[in-house]
């Protein structure tokens, strides 16, 4: 096992908990955040510039992705330029299409000409990779987030998908990437073995770095200790007849 000083892909903080995101800015293993409008309704954010002027404080110049919120493409627009202006590490997440199934490309397109540094998000499908490829401009930074968590939810294997969506972006050195959506700590070196860029990973999840290469025999041990301390808690007994 790799130790995850060695590891290449970069791993981003996917969240809105302040809190959370202000610990791991200090963590030199996080590269970049992430966050979307269904982590900040959970954390309670209902200023979402505010929110973005404290994330932006927080962070540095570290990449953060945040998303537009509309379902028209025209006030996508108006929204993903003002975000653009909050920040030179700010990428805008578009999503691929919206809730009418209307793939989202000529506003990527516009978007991309115009210098905005994009993230597209939401993709499960290496046709919808190719899609968005064909609209993205070489020469202005971006990012292709391709769920692979939630194809894995499907009973489907993610990783040769990911690794031919590593393929299709070699035709664009500008673009990045994305493990989204990752289910379990194992997934980043399955990011890394398949050459993605960047893996977001859930805050609940990064707290379980710590376990990175942790002996199994030790582990065991733990987890026996647990299940005896948490009977003693519980004051279970067990009354002979």
């Amino acid at each position: 096992m790799k130790a995850m000083s060695e590891l290449n892909v970069k791993i981003f903080a996917d969240g809105a908990d302040l809190k959370g995101i202000s610990n791991l800015s200090r963590n030199p293993l996080i590269k970049g955040f992430t966050t979307n409008p269904t982590l900040m309704r959970k954390a309670g954010i209902r200023d979402y510039h505010a929110f973005a002027r404290e994330v932006l404080e927080i962070i540095g110049d570290r990449p953060v992705s945040l998303e537009v919120f509309s379902d028209e493409f025209d006030e996508m627009e108006r929204q993903a330029l003002e975000i653009a202006s909050w920040g030179g590490n700010v990428y805008v997440k578009i999503p691929v299409t919206n809730t009418r199934r209307e793939f989202a490309g000529e506003l990527i397109q516009r978007l991309a000409r115009a210098g905005v540094q994009l993230n597209i998000t939401a993709l499960l499908t290496n046709e919808q990779v190719k899609e968005v490829l064909r609209c993205l401009s070489p020469k202005t930074r971006s990012y292709i987030s391709v769920f692979a968590g939630r194809i894995a939810d499907t009973g489907r294997d993610p990783v040769p998908l990911m690794a031919e969506a590593v393929r299709l972006l070699k035709g664009n050195p500008k673009a990045e990437l994305i493990w989204a959506s990752p289910r379990e700590l194992l997934n980043i070196f399955h990011a890394d073995a398949v050459g993605c860029q960047v893996i977001t990973v859930t805050h609940d999840i990064l707290n379980k770095l710590s376990l990175v290469g942790k002996d199994l025999g030790e582990y065991s041990l733990d987890t026996v200790k647990m299940f005896y301390q948490d009977a003693l808690s519980a004051g279970f007994r067990i009354e002979t007849k």
